[in-house]
């Protein structure tokens, strides 16, 4: 395993894996250092073409992020707002777009700009003691780092209204009961349980992995028709790729693929 401490996020790689701690005590809140921090790792992470999955979750126990400080808007600075936002967008919109598959460990209160970092993951796991809200219109301003457009693909337009609209913050058993978590688990156990879930993810060709991916976000502004006639050529195309021709050999021959990224080996089927 390798790690990096850098000013408010902390990697770790175990050969596909790479964990990032959101580490900025006391809430794990977002400052434009680390989400231009988070933009720089995920480019990196994708150009060293082993990581097939991320797994994103806080230090300690109670927060996994509160989103941004609310102090760096309390001057009412204009270019500060449009400077933030912007990092906001950029920093999460590379976290939804990563090829691989991301997991968000919601270990604690998920919070704002912290509850829109996990929607732009693919797979939200949340203990039960989390609390999760988008409560920016209660201090005069709106959810600018994607929350207003995943939020609804997720839980649908009502219980986005009731969170974004209204204020309402909600537990864990009512994420997993709209769709906002994937998976409810005990106290403690979110980093565990995402990792495994990250550990399957070496069984899967990343080359299929990234355009099944890609297909299925597409299928929120492709029509139809578009997106099964993508769903049709990205078919064809795979087979470009070593890898289909590796996974289908695999499975006749009875043994676990060695899947090939980049110019990287990632071996599936359990621990090398």
């Amino acid at each position: 395993m390798s790690s990096n401490q850098g000013p408010c996020l902390v990697l770790e790689k175990d050969r596909h894996i790479a964990r990032v701690t959101i580490n900025n005590p006391p809430a794990n809140t977002w400052t434009e250092a680390s989400l231009i921090e988070l933009e720089q790792l995920l480019d990196e992470l994708e150009g060293d073409g082993s990581v097939s999955a991320v797994v994103i979750t806080g230090e300690g126990d109670r927060f996994f992020s509160a989103g941004a400080d609310l102090k760096t808007f309390a001057d009412g600075d204009k270019g500060v707002a449009a400077t933030m936002a912007r990092r906001f967008g950029l920093a999460f919109e590379r976290l939804a777009n990563f090829p691989g598959v991301t997991i968000a460990a919601v270990n604690g209160y998920a919070m704002g700009g912290g509850l829109e970092c996990a929607l732009a993951c693919d797979i939200r796991i949340v203990e039960r003691q989390a609390k999760l809200a988008l409560p920016e219109a209660k201090v005069g301003l709106l959810p600018c780092a994607g929350g207003t457009q995943h939020l609804p693909w997720l839980v649908g337009e009502g219980w986005a209204k009731r969170m974004i609209l209204c204020g309402e913050q909600v537990d864990a058993e009512t994420a997993g009961r709209i769709g906002l978590a994937e998976e409810v688990v005990e106290t403690g156990q979110s980093l565990e349980r995402a990792l495994a879930m990250a550990e399957s993810v070496a069984n899967q060709s990343p080359s299929a992995v990234a355009r099944c991916k890609a297909l299925i976000m597409s299928s929120r502004h492709r029509g139809m028709s578009d997106g099964l006639r993508m769903e049709r050529e990205l078919f064809v195309e795979l087979f470009d790729d070593p890898n289909q021709k590796e996974g289908v050999s695999a499975f006749l021959e009875k043994r676990a693929p060695q899947w090939v990224s980049h110019q990287k080996e990632v071996k599936g089927g359990g621990r090398s």
